[in-house]
């Protein structure tokens, strides 16, 4: 069984066999960022950064209608973003970074805005066949601040990502499948089973190699092909050090007696 607790009212978090799912929990709202689940996130963020049990963290939101609709904007009339809140140095943006461990977003609704930058800040994002993507900054007379306008080139292409961020268009599920948004577009029912299968498999993976690898893949993409690859050198050569032999063939050999036994199970075509 799962420890299940709530960080705030605003956000549910439940720790399971190595994954910690977050569930932003403002259904009435979108699953706005106010101000409270700003800090709510970046706390339990860090906390699980310091958890040796979670090893995949999974992000959605509450109900069907939306993902995260961005900041908040009715409590934006009175008490708008500060300052210290925009830019890479932001706390959300901080513990994002030093979380150091996988993230899945599982899109089951709008993702708006901010809440199209919370998702494109998560590693792999997958999607209901009820998803749509839209960055409205522009619209509204604002610029992103939580790093849209430098992960979605990267992710989509320049073109794709300047008419979003131009137009304030919506992007389907299947278009953003296209595009390379996102690894996957299901049912709405099927959601959180298949990021949670996603999860499982990360979790096969030696922890240590995982976090070099996620750490090779985020500097490349901000960084020349030569100085990527020594990154990356300096990351296998330390791995190479620490790689046991022995243990590798034992979770070998454990690992194909599963797959017989499972293809044992299976029943033959007809």
């Amino acid at each position: 069984m799962g420890d299940s607790s709530a960080a705030g009212d605003d956000l549910l978090v439940d720790v399971s066999e190595g994954v910690a799912t977050l569930t932003l929990n403002r259904p009435a709202q979108h699953n706005a960022l106010s101000r409270t689940l700003r800090e709510e996130l970046a706390a339990t963020l860090t906390r699980l950064a310091a958890d040796d049990r979670v090893g995949v963290v999974v992000l959605t939101g509450a109900g069907d209608k939306a993902f995260c609709a961005g900041a908040d904007l009715k409590e934006m009339e009175h008490a708008p973003l500060k300052p210290e809140e925009l830019g890479p140095e932001a706390p959300l943006m901080r513990a994002l970074r030093a979380l150091r461990k996988p993230t899945i977003a599982a899109i089951n609704g709008f993702a708006l805005t901010g809440g199209f930058e919370l998702a494109v800040n998560c590693d792999i994002l997958v999607a209901s066949t009820r998803a749509r993507f839209a960055d409205t900054h522009a619209r509204v007379g604002l610029v992103s601040a939580w790093g849209l306008t430098q992960h979605l080139p990267r992710l989509i292409g320049p073109v794709r990502a300047r008419y979003l961020s131009f137009t304030g268009n919506y992007l389907d599920a299947q278009t953003a499948l296209a595009w390379g948004l996102v690894l996957d577009v299901v049912p709405p029912g099927e959601l959180m089973a298949r990021c949670l299968g996603i999860a499982r498999d990360i979790l096969g993976c030696d922890p240590h190699a995982l976090r070099d690898v996620r750490d090779a893949i985020a500097h490349g993409l901000g960084t020349s092909l030569e100085e990527g690859l020594a990154f990356e050198g300096d990351l296998a050569r330390r791995s190479m050090a620490r790689f046991d032999v022995a243990a590798f063939l034992a979770r070998r050999a454990a690992t194909l007696s599963r797959g017989k036994v499972q293809a044992s199970k299976q029943k033959p075509c007809a």
